[in-house]
This record gives structure tokens, sequence and C-alpha cells, in this order.
């Protein structure tokens, strides 16, 4: 560049106005896009020389035509591919050639002198495994720039709100990220071996089975929040699920070696869900900052020891309400790329919204129902769900217990889930009841797909939000040491 065009000029307004717009061409434009085209024939001849294994492991891992670069390579796979779906057995030159005159492109492919050639242009298939995993990087790396260059003109074109086209983009990127991570069937030799391993690490207390809970009757019969499973807390209103959760979240976030973990709040500000745990771990009522009981010195040094032991704890807070299925896939999938998270939590289901598409809202439940438990599976980590019983459950008298069947608006939910827990107590007890007495209350594990049954009794103090396991004492309780009471 010279000096004449570095040093600064008065533009006109044509020419400011110019330099908001996107140039017509790029660098990135100008190249070809990542491809080896010796690699591409390599695997075809490969395939066409050892259908056997080669065919059936490039139908594997490449999967598509899009894999290869080459227009002429895209055709013969597709031709090949075809041949494979209808037998797996019999493909050579002369088969593939005939498929590929029926598509009609038998002569845009070379004719059959270029096939014959095709099949004897590489000596040995033993790297073929490698030149598999060489396209598919290729291919990931088209994929990406596609994805990105697509992105580009989206921004441009300003069709969509801002925060939905971010959310779109991210799904698009994962999606090319899900797409590399090739096939996903394990062999059973690795599975059983990888079992064993876990188990063993367990057995010696090098590992937990899951990310304990805190309340140690619960942990016992469920093996804590496992990896991959959808954990359900259902309750109906006031019967204090969000209380349960975040003593979950409390307990979790606070131990010896804390898991990093996202609260997604649909119905609760993060300033609230914030000093619901500050009382909860300084022992305090909300109550007391409102009616002018607040005893400034003792219980000023209580609030302030648990800001102390709370502000470095592994959370976040996501507060957005009326959160869509797809959102969530996206943030989640960004914290666990950011900050690799150990653990999601949702409250609640029956106020996310699905994708819009759904003929009722019983269809829309099932699709977040399925799409929370799918994610579950793609982090591999635990997300624990709370959900809203129906009224059926009400219609009894105090001491009926809830059932599957009472989950609101959908049966979804108790298929996909993993574990279904049900919080139980009387509500009326709760009422005008002095501050630090306690009720009782049930968890009810009604289904756990990898264990037993059966009930967990507790003890919940209105006061300060908090269930207790009935076998351990409020000075047991999983926190920061507490001052003695006077």
């Amino acid at each position: 560049m010279s000096e004449e065009s570095s040093s600064p000029r008065y533009k006109s307004g044509r020419e400011a106005r110019s330099e908001g717009r996107p140039r017509a061409a790029s660098p990135v434009a100008e190249r070809p896009s990542p491809h080896d085209l010796d690699v591409e024939r390599a695997v075809l001849s490969a395939m066409l020389r050892d259908p056997a294994y080669c065919g059936s492991k490039a139908v594997e891992l490449l999967s598509a035509p899009g894999s290869f670069y080459s227009q002429v390579h895209r055709e013969i796979f597709a031709a090949y591919m075809r041949l494979y779906n209808a037998s797996a057995s019999g493909i050579d030159v002369l088969a593939l050639s005939a498929e590929l005159q029926k598509a009609g492109k038998l002569e845009s492919c070379g004719g059959l002198p270029a096939l014959a050639e095709l099949e004897n242009a590489i000596a040995s298939t033993y790297n073929f495994d490698r030149w598999c995993t060489m396209l598919r990087d290729y291919a990931t790396l088209r994929n990406m720039i596609n994805v990105c260059s697509d992105a580009i003109r989206k921004c441009y074109d300003g069709e969509k709100d801002a925060a939905d086209l971010v959310n779109e983009i991210e799904n698009d990127i994962y999606k090319v990220r899900g797409d590399s991570d090739g096939t996903s069937i394990v062999p059973f030799k690795e599975s059983v071996l990888a079992a064993f391993e876990h188990i063993n690490k367990i057995i010696n207390k090098e590992e937990e089975p899951g990310i304990m809970t805190g309340f140690p009757d619960l942990d016992n019969m469920t093996g804590g929040l496992k990896r991959g499973e959808m954990f359900v807390v259902a309750a109906r209103p006031s019967i204090g699920k969000t209380a349960l959760a975040l003593n979950i979240i409390r307990n979790i976030v606070m131990k010896n070696q804390p898991k990093t973990t996202v609260l997604f709040s649909l119905e609760m500000t993060h300033e609230q869900i914030s000093t619901r745990l500050i009382c909860t771990e300084a022992d305090l009522s909300e109550r007391a900052f409102r009616d002018g009981n607040f005893r400034n010195q003792k219980d000023m040094m209580r609030l302030t020891s648990a800001v102390s032991n709370l502000k470095n704890a592994p959370l976040f807070i996501d507060p957005t309400g009326g959160l869509t299925i797809a959102e969530l896939r996206a943030k989640a999938r960004r914290m666990k790329i950011q900050h690799n998270i150990d653990l999601i939590v949702i409250d609640y289901l029956q106020l996310m919204q699905g994708s819009g598409n759904e003929e009722s809202r019983q269809r829309e439940v099932s699709e977040i129902s399925s799409g929370i438990k799918s994610l579950a599976k793609e982090l591999k980590i635990p997300v624990m769900v709370l959900a809203q019983l129906n009224r059926e459950v009400e219609k009894g008298t105090a001491s009926t217990l809830p059932k599957l069947s009472h989950l609101r608006e959908s049966g979804s939910i108790e298929q996909d889930a993993d574990v279904v827990v049900f919080l139980h107590r009387d509500r009326d007890q709760a009422k005008n009841l002095p501050p630090g007495q306690s009720v009782e209350a049930k968890l009810i594990v009604e289904k756990n797909r990898n264990g037993e049954t059966g009930y967990v009794n507790l003890e919940f103090y209105p006061s300060r939000m908090e269930f207790v396991n009935v076998r351990y004492t409020t000075d047991d309780r999983p926190s920061a040491e507490k001052e003695q009471k006077s």
C-alpha cells in the first residue's frame, strides 16, 4: 500500500457509505475449499478392491456423497451407496458402471475405462481407515466454511431477530461438530472394558457413580445424578420443588470437589435465586429482612459469612423466561464448551416452549421432553428437570400420593425420564408455622430405570426453605460450619 493510499483524506458521502458494504469478493472466496483428490481416489479404489471391509467401512464413516469434494467422485460414491443398500455383496467395476449408466452419469464420470483405472489406483488398502478420517476432516472444514458463509449472509439479510439468528448459527456450528464425531457404534469389547473400569473406580472410591445430591437416602437409592440421564422432580405448586432443587444445587456446588452447574430458571430472577441460596446458607428467613426482626450484628455476620461461602461457587444462572428447546440446546452446548459444565437444572419443564410447529400442547411438551433427554445423552451429563403435576393428585386426601399418571400435559415425560421423583407433603401443615419449626415431607422415587424405587423421608423448614434428610440433624447439613445459636 502506498503512502498516499494510507494517509487520511476527506471521503465523499458515496465513498463513506460504500465502506460499510460487503466487498464483492474476499480472500477466502478466491481459495479452493479444503480437499485432497488423491485421497478421494484412494478411498474409492479401496472400496472397489475390497467391498466386504472397505465398502462397509466407508458407508459407515463417510455416509454421504458430500464427504467428497469432486463432483465425479460424489456421483461414483452415490452409485456405490445405491448398490450397497440393495446388496452389500457383488459390487465391482461392471456393477458400478451399470448403475452409473442407469442414472445417466457414466459418461460424465469418464466411462468404464476411468472406473477400471480408478480400481487400480492403489497398491494396498492398508491405510484405508486413515484415508476415511482425512476425507471426513476435509468435509468438516468445508461444512464449517459453508456455515460461516451462510451466517454472514443471514446477518446482512437481517430477516430474523438477532437473538434467534445467533441461536440458529450456534446450532448449525454444533451440528458440524456432531457430524464430525464419526460412527456411534461401539464394539461390545470396548464397552464392557470401559464399564468394568468405571465399576472398579467406584469400588475403590476413586469415582462416584453419579453426582451426589446431598440427600443420602436418595443417593443410596438412585446412585445420584448420573451422566446422560434425565432426572425429573415433580410436585404440585407451592410444595417446594424449586426449594428442593436449590438445596441440591447448593449441596453440589459447595462440597470439596464441586461440580459446575447451570440453572435455567424460567420462573425466578437471578436475584431471587441468589437471595434464596444466601438465606438457606445463613439459616435466616427472608421474612426477617422485611418485618424488622433482623438482629443486626449476629445475623449480619451470618449473612456475610454465607455470601463469602457462596460467592465462588461454580454456578451459572440463566433466568430467560419462555425458553425454547432450541435455545436451551444452544446455550447448554456453549456452556459445555466454555465451562465444561457437569450438571444442568431446569425450573421448570412446562414453562418451556417447543418449536412452534406442534398441533397441541401435549405434542409440544413431548418435543421438549425428548429434546431434554437427547441433550443429556449428547453432552454426557445429567439434566435435572422440575415438572408440575396435574390437579388430579389433589382430588384425594392430603395423604394421597402422586403417581406417574399425574405428570401434567404429557405422558412422554415418564417415558423419556430415567428417574422420576415426586415431592409430597401436606401444604396446610406449613401455614402459620413458628420460625424454626419443620413439617414432614416425602420423596417418592416412582421410576428408577437403573435401580430400586421407594420413599425418602424429609423434614421441611419453611422459614429457610430447606429440606433435610430426617436421619440428619440441622447441624449435619452439608454446608459451611454454622455459628452456635444463642
